[in-house]
């Protein structure tokens, strides 16, 4: 076996978990994968012979692909700030079966990085991003983020704690057994399907937010309270001929479908068995990119 191929065999050992680095970067899952495939040519070119941890050189070279990446959108000015003005801009869903999650949907969704998460880590400016995700949730020493970022070690441990502060504070606290989650997400479905709005204010928060990505032809719709989302509940449960239930980044969650074609993927927040937060992705091109089927 030659040189090459060697490390061709040793960047696909690391692939899913730069995929899951890259994911939470960006919050897109084609967006991750061109990351990831621009780490390979990165290191192709690279003289690695004196590289002891090979994955923890690709999850820099990756963190700072994606810098390039987030600071790119940002000068393009082409996905304002989540809820601003109305607009609302979902991350990608992972949606799997609900009876298996499979190894590398498993990676990229571990930690409880669910829809909420994500779309608080899209609130982040990209220095903060990228130092958040390194450190944080891939143990990254600040030693090594900081030339990435052209930064020093403690602006950088300035940024990532800063970041911290505002998820900590954005993410809502959510309960965490599935197999309860299923029922209040069986019982939001059946409720809306019967068009029975005292049953949905049951199962919702009086408070409860719910979010709607329609993509660039379809108006996103931001929605607070419980009588207004369960009226749209009721009215969206209208068009969708089967409802599926699935994981959605890992927690239950539905795919709705009409005529064959995916309508919805709704992710919920649920706290003390009510649901705290509905985010919906009914953008027509991102669902088709899912390759989800009836």
């Amino acid at each position: 076996m030659n040189d090459e191929t060697s490390l061709a065999e040793r960047f696909e050992a690391e692939r899913p978990g730069l995929r899951a680095v890259a994911y939470r970067m960006l919050g897109s899952l084609a967006e991750a994968e061109d990351a990831v495939q621009e780490a390979w040519f990165k290191l192709d070119r690279a003289d690695v012979g004196g590289v002891r941890n090979l994955g923890a050189w690709l999850t820099t070279v990756v963190g700072r692909v994606c810098l390039d990446m987030l600071r790119s959108r940002a000068s393009r000015r082409e996905d304002p700030m989540p809820e601003q003005e109305g607009w609302v801009r979902l991350p990608d869903p992972v949606v799997t079966a609900s009876a298996r999650v499979g190894p590398e949907e498993e990676v990229l969704v571990a930690d409880s990085v669910g829809i909420a998460l994500m779309v608080v880590l899209e609130t982040l400016g990209p220095a903060e991003r990228v130092a958040f995700v390194l450190h944080d949730m891939f143990d990254v020493p600040f030693d090594d983020i900081a030339p990435g970022l052209g930064r020093t070690v403690v602006s950088t441990r300035q940024l990532a704690s800063r970041a911290r502060r505002r998820v900590q504070g954005a993410t809502p606290a959510a309960d965490t057994d599935n197999v309860r989650k299923r029922g209040v997400v069986d019982a939001f479905l059946t409720a809306s399907r019967g068009g029975d709005f005292e049953a949905l204010l049951a199962v919702l928060d009086p408070d409860v937010v719910a979010r709607s990505d329609g993509g660039a032809l379809v108006p996103s719709v931001l929605r607070r309270g419980a009588a207004d989302v369960a009226s749209q509940a009721i009215m969206f449960a209208r068009f969708a001929a089967e409802a599926r239930p699935v994981l959605v980044n890992g927690t239950p969650g539905v795919v709705a479908f009409a005529d064959g074609r995916p309508l919805s993927v709704m992710s919920f927040t649920i706290r003390d068995g009510r649901v705290t937060g509905l985010d919906i992705l009914t953008d027509p091109e991102r669902l088709a990119g899912l390759g989800l089927t009836a």
